[in-house]
């Protein structure tokens, strides 16, 4: 790629907004310090790293910034909550807009989305509202199965369900987190992510890791313990599926209205891509899929960051 020059004077005021009030705090305190640490070598002299909380809007206009770097996971970080706070204010950030958080935060809508488009792949499964008879919306499905909170991140409140006994309990689980559960059936395959990143206006996926857990499943304790995860970089797919599924990911990005950064998650079975879920304000830390994806098509951690916060703006 060509050297990428940012759009903004070094001088420019930039709130690295991180920590939050999500499960995924302390997940994002890592990105934001990541993110915070490379804007300030690549020469921006008015960085903050700005912790967000219920005071968020006070700290935002006591600070007076010019840019807002998103570093922020999970509820009101990447559902359209903090979007919204920062278009009211009139700070451009960084990464996906109001609706396309808001879509893509919830496994449901994204689904419902991506099914418009026939070309995309998507495993069958059902969503279970508080108050639904989960065993009966669920009769058509093959076990094993996996639960997921609708709008949740990193793994929390999955569980695999490999018989109808073990159901309720894992409802129960992923409940604890949302009222509204997705359950879908559980296939065994090549777990593969690629991020979608933007250069000049114009979309394009980077190179797609293969991600091979040493447990059973790509959860928490694989996304963000060393060593607890093997990254196939590039993915040992053929030239074939490596075309498809990159083009698969930039259209999901695009039907789903994502802009500046995301990552597309997709499980590959018998030569099938289905698309997982997007994650519109994907890991920065040491271990997090995005950077390695970007580093092994020869974008640095620095420049990542830098591409990332080209794509600050409003009304996207």
């Amino acid at each position: 790629m060509q050297n990428i020059v940012s759009k903004f004077d070094k001088n420019t005021k930039i709130a690295v907004l991180n920590g939050g009030m999500s499960s995924e705090a302390e997940i994002s305190r890592r990105s934001g310090k990541g993110c915070y640490d490379a804007l300030k070598r690549l020469g921006f002299n008015n960085v903050d790293l700005v912790e967000v909380d219920e005071n968020i809007t006070e700290k935002l206009k006591v600070g007076k910034y010019d840019v807002a770097y998103n570093a922020l996971h999970g509820k009101y970080g990447e559902d359209g909550c903090i979007q919204g706070i920062l278009e009211i204010l009139k700070i451009p950030y960084t990464g996906c807009g109001v609706m396309a958080s808001a879509v893509c935060m919830n496994k449901e809508y994204t689904k419902r989305i991506l099914s418009s488009c026939k070309e995309i792949p998507l495993i069958k499964s059902v969503f279970v509202r508080k108050g639904d008879d989960v065993m009966e919306m669920t009769k058509d499905l093959n076990y094993p199965l996996i639960t997921k909170p609708v709008c949740e991140g990193s793994s929390f409140g999955m569980t695999k369900v490999n018989s109808k006994e073990e159901l309720l309990d894992a409802y129960n689980e992923a409940a604890k987190f949302n009222n509204d559960v997705l359950i879908e059936e559980y296939l065994v395959g090549a777990g593969c992510t690629v991020g979608v990143l933007e250069c000049n206006g114009e979309p394009f996926a980077t190179e797609i890791l293969e991600l091979r857990p040493k447990k059973e499943w790509y959860d928490y304790e694989s996304k963000y313990t060393k060593g607890m995860t093997e990254f196939i970089l590039p993915a040992e797919l053929s030239e074939e599926m490596t075309k498809r599924v990159k083009k698969l990911a930039v259209k999901a990005a695009e039907i789903s209205g994502c802009s500046g950064v995301c990552r597309v998650d997709f499980l590959i079975v018998n030569d099938i891509p289905y698309v997982l879920e997007i994650n519109t304000s994907p890991g920065m830390t040491e271990t997090s899929d995005l950077p390695a994806q970007s580093a092994a098509m020869g974008i640095n951690y620095d420049e990542l960051v830098l591409l990332i916060l080209n794509s600050a703006g409003l009304d996207k």
